[in-house]
């Protein structure tokens, strides 16, 4: 179908000049004489051919595809066309300088009007022959034609599937991340290589992980009764998702950041952000981190045998700073009077040889330290004979009696000085309860901790909470060296 023009417009396919915006240009009608009428609509080459309806007064061809012959200037002014004017300046054929047909430039002498009217037929009839524009190819043409465009049809597709299963062939995780400090910046793990390995362990699963807003809106009833299809792939590549995680979760970098690094949404880097939380806290949740008793034997550093050689966890609690909710009656909840402000507390235990075994969810910060013990489920998991190494504030002897497990902490001042064996097991179990310490900040190095967490991560905090904890233990072995020589007297 051929584009409408208005009729303040020139009629000519790809010529968009107009009385409004062109008014130095003439615009003259199509000819009342049916020759040159059909002339000028072979001229102009219309997709309507010889079918082209001419409007009078409306259907205008302006004076740019005319030669300077065939437009002359009245005494007043306008323009007007020589008779037998015909348009032959188009874009197709360079405004008139290459001619796309040779056309007969001899002079013709004088000869009777019926020689003029046969000539004039012939040259119809052949302009006619020429441009058949309603004529129709062969049958077996045409049957050529369409096998070709269907296959050309087919060829695009297939074209169109390909790019649209292509990935950028260079992550952003490449591009940002050369050098094993920059993986310990940017991710926390120790070098690339843990990194990788790292990766390469939750690729086979990540790779069909649902996005939280699809499983939100599917609910648990229809989890439960058919299996869930994993959500399409998007335009970032799945360890670049991975690699935005750790971004949020280890550098601290806020969403909006996050969206322009990777021009997305931000509601698609929440919706990122949330799904891999909640991926990790399941994968990695999976995994024992509890360590036998014949493992921690095993592993066990000189000191801890010298000193107590039976002790199985060093425990301690560390807190969080949130936003305080406004209602009043919610803020004595996590109001922490050690820390004099709103909190998130967890208890936290760590082996002798310094890998975390295990992570309480975090509670409010108005909770004891003994009641966080009670409720966070470690003493499920002693056994009769074990020993716990803790703080003063620890009071939970009588809890650890209960599964025949025994409390290690710095003995209380009961007299005016401390005997010589008091004193020194005072400083052994201070330095060797030091490890907790080293690992609780190896957890809070994760930036994310650095600010306020927002009550709008209420919901996701806990699994972020267990990813740190457990992506700490990828960084590697603590270092003894400095604390053998520190030990030394």
């Amino acid at each position: 179908m051929a584009e409408t023009k208005s009729s303040q417009t020139c009629c000519a396919p790809f010529c968009f000049n107009s009385k409004k915006k062109q008014p130095y240009l003439s615009f003259h009608s199509f000819p009342i004489d049916d020759m040159l009428k059909r002339r000028w609509i072979w001229a102009i080459r219309r997709e309507e051919g010889p079918t082209f309806i001419v409007r009078k007064g409306s259907t205008l061809v302006c004076s740019k595809h005319f030669t300077e012959d065939e437009v002359r200037v009245r005494e007043s002014g306008r323009n007007y066309l020589t008779p037998q004017a015909v348009p032959s300046r188009f874009t197709w054929n360079n405004w008139g300088e290459v001619q796309l047909r040779q056309t007969r430039t001899a002079k013709r002498g004088v000869c009777c009007v019926q020689e003029e009217a046969e000539m004039e037929s012939a040259d119809v009839a052949l302009l006619v022959q020429e441009h058949d524009y309603d004529s129709r190819p062969p049958p077996g043409e045409c049957n050529m034609l369409l096998g070709a465009l269907d296959e050309a049809l087919e060829k695009i597709k297939e074209l169109e599937e390909l790019v649209s299963r292509l990935t950028i062939s260079r992550s952003l995780l490449d591009r940002w991340c050369v050098s094993d400090e920059d993986f310990r910046y940017f991710t926390r793990f120790s070098s690339k290589n843990m990194f990788m390995v790292f990766w390469r362990s939750i690729e086979p699963s990540a790779s069909k992980i649902v996005y939280w807003s699809k499983a939100k809106r599917i609910g648990i009833s229809t989890a439960e009764k058919e299996v869930v299809k994993p959500s399409p792939q998007r335009k970032m590549q799945l360890i670049d998702e991975f690699f935005m995680f750790c971004l949020r979760v280890a550098v601290g970098l806020r969403e909006r950041v996050l969206a322009e690094l990777f021009g997305v949404s931000t509601s698609t880097v929440s919706r990122i952000i949330i799904t891999w939380a909640n991926y990790l806290y399941l994968v990695l949740g999976s995994i024992q981190i509890w360590m036998t008793r014949e493992q921690v034997n095993r592993t066990m550093p000189v000191k801890f045998q010298q000193y107590c050689p039976n002790v199985r966890v060093i425990i301690d609690c560390t807190e969080f700073r949130c936003e305080s909710p406004e209602a009043i009656t919610l803020h004595s909840e996590p109001f922490s009077t050690y820390k004099s402000h709103t909190t998130f507390k967890a208890l936290i235990g760590v082996a002798p040889c310094g890998a975390i075994t295990f992570a309480s969810k975090l509670f409010t910060g108005s909770v004891s330290d003994k009641e966080l013990t009670r409720q966070s489920g470690i003493l499920d998991l002693l056994e009769p004979g074990d020993e716990v190494m803790a703080d003063k504030g620890f009071l939970i002897g009588k809890l650890l009696e209960v599964v025949g497990a025994k409390l290690i902490i710095p003995p209380f001042k009961h007299r005016d000085q401390f005997s010589r064996e008091e004193t020194e097991r005072t400083q052994a179990i201070a330095r060797l309860r030091i490890l907790v310490e080293r690992v609780i900040r190896r957890v809070k190095e994760y930036h994310i901790w650095d600010c306020p967490i927002p009550l709008t991560l209420a919901g996701t905090v806990n699994q972020m909470w267990s990813c740190c904890c457990m992506m700490a233990n990828y960084q590697g072995p603590l270092d003894f060296e400095g604390e053998v020589k520190y030990w030394k007297e």
